[in-house]
């Protein structure tokens, strides 16, 4: 295998356990969570599922990134962020971009210094708004994952 095809395998793997993860977060576990549904403690019970995943999430993303980077590079594709038919070149780089900021900073930052205080007193918004956050980036993510895929096969618009 060389080092190309190693790359693209690393990415893809990558993408796919961390936009899996928001997926099945998205539309699994948040709503499960804020009907109660595993438990009363509605905090302890995202804690719990978070606990499990932020890592996984983290090293699927930092991945993601170095293979991005060393695919863009070693193909010489930086000129397609120059032509907007590649905008799903841009789309990607945003998209990682977002979620870097978001795990490794705005989670371990601030989420976890505001958000428990908040979920305790008023449970139902603060777990309305982050069930709606993840919609938002479920979207952008299939969005560009469709983009990608269709754009890398030659389909363009």
């Amino acid at each position: 295998m060389d080092e190309l095809a190693l790359a693209r395998v690393i990415h893809v793997l990558g993408v796919v356990i961390w936009i899996g993860g928001v997926s099945m977060a998205t539309t699994v576990a948040l709503p499960a969570i804020r009907r109660g549904l595993l438990g009363a403690d509605r905090l302890a019970a995202f804690e719990a599922f978070e606990r499990r995943f932020i890592w996984q999430a983290r090293t699927a993303v930092a991945l993601v990134g170095l293979s991005g980077v060393y695919l863009v590079e070693r193909m010489a594709l930086w000129d397609r962020f120059s032509d907007l038919r590649f905008w799903w070149m841009h789309a990607m780089v945003c998209v990682w971009a977002v979620f870097v900021l978001l795990l490794f900073v705005v989670e371990p930052f601030l989420l976890h210094r505001f958000f428990p205080a908040w979920a305790k007193r008023a449970p139902d918004q603060a777990f309305r708004l982050l069930h709606a956050a993840h919609m938002v980036l479920l979207v952008l993510a299939l969005t560009t994952v469709f983009g990608a895929v269709a754009g890398s096969h030659g389909w363009l618009f």
